[in-house]
């Protein structure tokens, strides 16, 4: 099995940038494919990137394309989530995900293990 924490989560005003970070233990991450999500109060869990297992291959909603970019630090066992320009609609929960040998996949009954999530806040 593999353990997922996140981090990086904070407030921020609108038009910042924040960086999560998403550390695992117990299995090396390079084997995984990964995803971000998040959750806002009283919605469902929405995709927001992925990226496979090789890292050749990546995925983003369309509503953070050109200002979100997911990566891995397979040295550090890390996926990251750089988020810039963000906006007060980017508020939510972020939890990051992974499946054993996974492609790029957006819908979240395709991951098996999950972090706890990290609160980002983006005031207007």
């Amino acid at each position: 099995q593999v353990q997922l924490v996140e981090s990086g989560g904070g407030l921020v005003q609108a038009g910042g940038s924040l960086r999560l970070s998403c550390a695992a233990s117990g299995r090396t991450l390079s084997r995984y494919g990964k995803g971000w999500f998040r959750q806002a109060p009283g919605m469902e869990r929405e995709f927001v990137a992925a990226i496979s297992w090789s890292g050749g291959s990546t995925y983003y909603a369309d509503s953070v394309k050109g200002r979100f970019t997911i990566s891995r630090d397979n040295a550090k066992n890390t996926l990251y989530l750089q988020m810039n320009s963000l906006k007060p609609e980017d508020t939510a929960v972020y939890y990051c995900a992974a499946k054993y040998y996974g492609g790029v996949y957006y819908d979240a009954k395709e991951y098996d293990y999950w972090g706890q999530g990290t609160q980002v806040t983006v005031s207007s």
